[in-house]
C-alpha cells in the first residue's frame, strides 16, 4: 500500500507540473520539485498550494475503499549564493515548519 501511495503522489505531482519542471522522490516519503521561472515567493506559494490541493483531493483505490493522503510543503527560491545543499536544507526546514503547523500546509521562505 505504501508504494501505491508514493506512486499516486508522484503521478499527481508529475501531471500537475509543466514538462520543463522536474519532480522526483528524494527519499523515504519526501519529494522534490524543481519549478523553473518562478519570479517570487507569492508565485511559488500559488504553485505549491496547487500541488498540495491536488494531492489532498487525490485518492488511491483499495478495493471498495479509497485512501487519501496529504502533503506538507516547504518551498524556496534559489538565490545566487545557494549550493544544492543549502537549497535543499532550507526547503527541508520549511517543510518541517509546515508539519509543525499542523501538516497539510505550505510554507515558503
Amino acid at each position: 500500500m505504501g508504494d501505491g501511495v508514493l506512486q499516486m503522489v508522484a503521478s499527481t505531482l508529475q501531471h500537475a507540473l509543466r514538462s520543463t519542471d522536474t519532480t522526483g522522490r528524494w527519499g523515504g516519503e519526501e519529494f522534490v520539485a524543481i519549478v523553473y521561472g518562478v519570479p517570487d515567493g507569492q508565485t511559488l506559494f500559488k504553485v505549491a498550494e496547487k500541488l498540495r490541493l491536488l494531492v489532498e483531493h487525490s485518492s488511491l483505490s483499495l478495493g471498495e475503499r479509497s485512501l487519501a493522503v496529504t502533503v506538507s510543503i516547504g518551498g524556496t527560491i534559489v538565490v545566487p549564493s545557494d549550493t544544492a545543499e543549502t537549497l535543499v536544507r532550507r526547503a527541508d526546514e520549511l517543510m518541517y515548519q509546515s508539519k509543525r503547523a499542523g501538516r497539510n500546509k505550505t510554507t515558503i521562505g
